[in-house]
């Protein structure tokens, strides 16, 4: 825990004189998408308001709103934790991802399209493999992806990805395999990319749309192996 605050007081900066909730939001957010809250994590809020340095109901109105995006749950007499996902919460995961990922995908103008995210997200995760550092390849994925669907142009839509990309992480933290779960991935990203720099779009979303599916098969067998089904349950 005493890294993941260290982490926090480096975001302190981003607040400005201005604190509110919502950036505080903000900051945890992006942190369980890279992975330094995993599922389960009981939050302090003495410990992590210290390390922002904003009040106590500042941090208590932020927790609500990741609350509300099924970030994090609060247990009675018990605090507020990183939750752990279901798997029905997985299967709607990706199946937001297919109904918007691919959407932008098919709505895309007329090439060539701004490929820069793209491609740097393809290095990212390039970069990762060649160190074995298999935690940054799943956020190189995921990087990619966030890149794609600002393919869009829309905020509205990336807003409403944002979440779906952290709860996105709190998947991935159940594998016990991550090479195995993101190695494949990367060369089908840079299929993506290529179709999309080659101004074929109705490619670039044949290979979105089987990359999700096996993507979604393959954690979805590993939340039945490691978790069991009384997550079934939820």
């Amino acid at each position: 825990m005493a890294e993941q605050l260290a982490g926090l007081a480096d975001d302190r900066a981003l607040l400005g004189r201005t604190s509110t909730a919502e950036r505080v939001a903000d900051i945890l957010r992006s942190r369980i998408a890279e992975g330094y809250f995993p599922p389960g994590t009981r939050l302090s809020e003495d410990s992590i308001g210290g390390a922002l340095g904003v009040s106590r109901n500042t941090l208590r109105e932020a927790f609500r709103l990741l609350t509300h995006e099924r970030l994090l749950v609060h247990e009675l007499n018990r605090g507020v934790f990183v939750r752990v996902l279901t798997i029905e919460d997985v299967e709607d995961i990706y199946r937001t991802r297919a109904l918007v990922e691919c959407a932008v995908v098919r709505g895309l103008g007329e090439p060539p399209y701004g490929l820069d995210g793209l491609a740097d997200a393809v290095e990212e995760g390039l970069r990762a493999t060649r160190e074995g550092d298999w935690k940054t390849l799943g956020t190189a994925n995921i990087h990619f992806h966030r890149a794609l669907v600002a393919l869009a142009g829309s905020e509205r839509t990336d807003e409403l990805m944002r979440s779906v990309f952290a709860e996105l992480r709190l998947a991935f933290h159940v594998v016990d395999d991550p090479r195995r779960l993101h190695e494949p991935y990367l060369a089908r990203n840079r299929q993506i990319l290529q179709a999309l720099a080659a101004g074929d779009k109705a490619e670039a979303e044949r290979l979105l749309s089987g990359y999700l599916g096996d993507s979604l098969e393959r954690v979805v067998e590993v939340y039945r192996r490691r978790v069991g089904d009384d997550l079934d349950a939820g």
